[in-house]
Formats: C-alpha cells, sequence, structure tokens
C-alpha cells in the first residue's frame, strides 16, 4: 500500500536502525571525525558503538561532528518527489546545528525540477532521543490516519512541550565545546561536581550542580517528576525515553529505577524505552550523558 507521506530526519533523531526500518523512516546521516581530515557517514560507515569505544580509548581526543550536506538532502527527497509522496523532514534544532539549512536548500533545488512536491522541513528544536521520540509521533499520526497538513500542525503544537533533563560524567567535553567557562571546568574536575542540564525549545540550560553520579542523576529524576506535576496532562499523554552514551547497562538500570520511582509516586506507566545518544550530541557531552526525553504524544485521550 502506498504511503500517504513519508517521514525524513537527520542522523540526531538516534533511533535505532531496526526501529528506522520497521517504522519506514528515512534518516540523513550526519558525519563524525576524529581529526578533522577523514569524516564518516554515522552507522553506515562508524557504528555509534565504535564511535563510544574511541572516545573511551582515546582520552584527550576530541571528535566533531558535521552536518549532512545539501546534496546529501537532494538525494533523499528525489525519489519522493519523482513518485508524487509528500515528505516531513523533521531535522534537530537550529541552536546546535544547520541541517535544517541544508534541508531547505536541497528543497529548493528540488521544486526547481518537480514544482509540485510537497516538502515541510520542519525545525524540531530539540534534539537527540528526543527528537527520535518527536518523529515517532509523527509516524503515529501518519499511521492513524492522520492527513498530511494536519499532521504538519499536530508537530507544531506539541514540539515547545519537549524537555530533556541530562548529566554527563564530567564537564570536560562541556568545557572543550565551549558550554560553560574555563573555572567552572576546572571546578568540576577538582571536585567531581557534575552539572544537571535540560534542554527546551532548541536551547540548554544549567539545572543545579552535584557531586558523584548517584546525587546528580536523583536530580535529573526530580526534574522529570517535577515537568510531570506541573502539566495538566496524565503520563499517559507523554511519550518518555531513557538516553544513555556508552554504558547500555547504565542506561538499563537508570529506566528500571525511574520505573520504580514513578509507579511509587502513583504514575501508571509500565514501559520506557531506552536508547543510546548518537555521535551528533555526544562529541559535545563525552561517553557519559544519561537523562530523559519527555514530549506530548501527537494522539492521546486528552486530544
Amino acid at each position: 500500500m502506498k504511503e500517504t507521506f513519508h517521514i525524513i530526519s537527520d542522523g540526531s533523531c538516534d533511533l535505532p536502525t531496526e526501529l528506522v526500518q520497521e517504522k519506514n523512516i528515512t534518516v540523513v546521516p550526519f558525519y563524525v571525525s576524529f581529526d578533522d581530515e577523514h569524516y564518516f557517514k554515522e552507522i553506515a560507515e562508524i557504528g555509534v558503538r565504535d564511535f563510544y569505544q574511541q572516545m573511551v580509548d582515546r582520552k584527550g581526543v576530541y571528535p566533531k561532528s558535521s552536518m549532512p550536506s545539501i546534496r546529501d538532502y537532494e538525494e533523499v527527497f528525489l525519489p519522493f518527489a519523482e513518485a508524487g509522496t509528500p515528505v516531513i523532514c523533521i531535522c534537530i534544532t537550529t541552536k546546535f546545528s544547520g541541517s535544517m539549512q541544508s534541508a531547505l536548500n536541497a528543497r529548493s533545488l528540488v521544486l526547481e525540477k518537480h514544482p509540485q512536491a510537497e516538502i515541510t522541513v520542519i525545525d524540531a528544536t530539540i534534539n537527540t532521543v528526543l527528537q527520535g521520540q518527536y518523529v515517532l509521533e509523527a509516524v503515529s499520526l501518519r499511521d492513524n490516519g492522520v492527513s498530511y497538513q494536519d499532521t504538519i500542525k499536530r508537530l507544531e503544537e506539541i514540539k515547545s512541550t519537549g524537555r530533556i533533563f541530562f548529566t554527563v560524567g564530567n564537564m570536560e567535553y562541556l568545557k572543550h565545546g565551549g558550554r560553560i567557562g574555563k573555572v567552572a571546568a576546572l571546578a568540576g574536575g577538582a571536585l567531581d561536581i557534575r552539572p544537571i542540564i535540560t534542554l527546551r525549545q532548541g536551547e540548554i540550560f544549567p539545572s543545579g550542580i552535584d557531586r558523584g553520579r548517584k546525587r546528580t542523576l536523583k536530580k535529573v529524576m526530580n526534574l522529570l517528576l517535577d515537568y510531570l506535576k506541573e502539566s495538566n496532562l496524565s503520563i499517559d499523554c507523554y511519550s518518555i525515553a531513557v538516553g544513555y552514551g556508552y554504558d547500555v547497562e547504565e542506561g538499563v538500570a537508570f529506566r528500571d529505577q525511574a520505573l520504580s520511582v514513578l509507579h511509587d509516586k502513583g504514575y501508571a506507566i509500565d514501559e520506557i524505552p531506552v536508547y543510546q545518544i548518537g555521535a551528533t550530541i555526544s562529541v559535545h557531552t563525552g561517553p557519559y550523558p544519561l537523562g530523559f526525553g519527555i514530549i506530548e504524544k501527537g494522539i492521546h485521550a486528552g486530544k
């Protein structure tokens, strides 16, 4: 059966390859480099696990990421334009990357050849695992028979509800990327102080600091609980996921702990998926980011 429209995202969405294939999503990968000279397409040319292993093994070497090119997007858009299939392309927040501009430029080139093509490019205002959740909400809308235009409208409505609450292993990578001052980075290294960070509407904001992994993760959990407490919607109206870096066992354990805490607080939730954060974001966070992504569902009982 011919799909009513197709969902495309850039590689910041960090969805597992098997899930991307199952949900009929096209991903345009970012590039990553450890030497500023050789760039590799994430997943296609360097696996996420291999990328993390290099980060862990090569301390002091800071990888860089590069956005998809105009040509990358054009090659993806063209077959759908030729087939007359409308496209929704969801890109990482423009505050972090020029990926969306590449997509818009590619759209213009495709429309010159196929002026009837329908290609909508959306600034997700979010990234990584949260962007993946947003993409899956787009898929849910499509697969439940919501029209192309109504899906676009609903996606624009819910994206402002997206939040990432997370912490990192240390401040080293944030310092290198210019995200925090040198003094704060030095203090963090000396005292084992780690930041708790919130991402909302495309930007990151400090949400506190503490010593040690256990204490910072407790504060991350509290940020999620505060968000749910302040919401007018029940927990089943939200998509929640855990994002982890190098250590999958830590990610699963954190998810299990979160489910226990939520149950103790009276929230009826049986499952939270666990996804690995990809290279696009971990070049800034280092190999040990861990936290939650939460966003309102595209379809729920309250809507």
